[in-house]
């Protein structure tokens, strides 16, 4: 009998510890990103360092001070890929991470596919946004953008 104890103990312990890992991933260290107004996103330009502002609405994401990984963002600009393109570095080798299943705005794999397909095109936002990490920006030719961080493709 003692012997059922110590393992139905042991299994509700690893239950409630997994359950725990999976809330901290998914939720616990995840807030809101605050945007001020007319800043809300940034692109280098291809003759200059110093990022600048685009005309951005709609925009949402979400960070966690745990890592600098964890920022995902989704907007619009009326921006066009070619005028982008034209003025702005493109970003080699982009690569969307996935965000919580609760922020569905973003989906990793469908910005990846589009990427793929040149049907969105990846910019560079901001390098260093924190150590050896990029902030990259997709633009698709609808309007539809998205941001995430990434490490520079070197580093990786």
């Amino acid at each position: 009998m003692n012997g059922k104890l110590v393992a139905g103990g042991l299994v509700l312990t690893a239950a409630l510890a997994g359950a725990a890992v999976w809330w901290l991933q998914l939720h616990a260290f995840y807030d809101p990103v605050a945007f001020q107004p007319g800043e809300e996103i940034r692109l280098t330009p291809i003759l200059g360092e110093v990022p600048e502002v685009i005309i951005a609405d709609e925009v949402t994401g979400i960070d966690a001070a745990s890592s600098p990984l964890r920022f995902r963002a989704c907007f619009t600009t009326p921006l066009s890929q070619a005028m982008l393109t034209e003025t702005y570095r493109v970003y080699p080798d982009p690569t969307p991470l996935n965000a919580p299943p609760w922020f569905d705005c973003f989906d990793a794999r469908r910005i990846d596919q589009a990427l793929r397909t040149g049907e969105a095109i990846a910019f560079l936002s901001e390098r260093d946004i924190a150590p050896g990490v990029d902030r990259v920006v997709a633009v698709f030719s609808d309007g539809r953008a998205y941001a995430w961080h990434q490490l520079h493709p070197e580093d990786q």
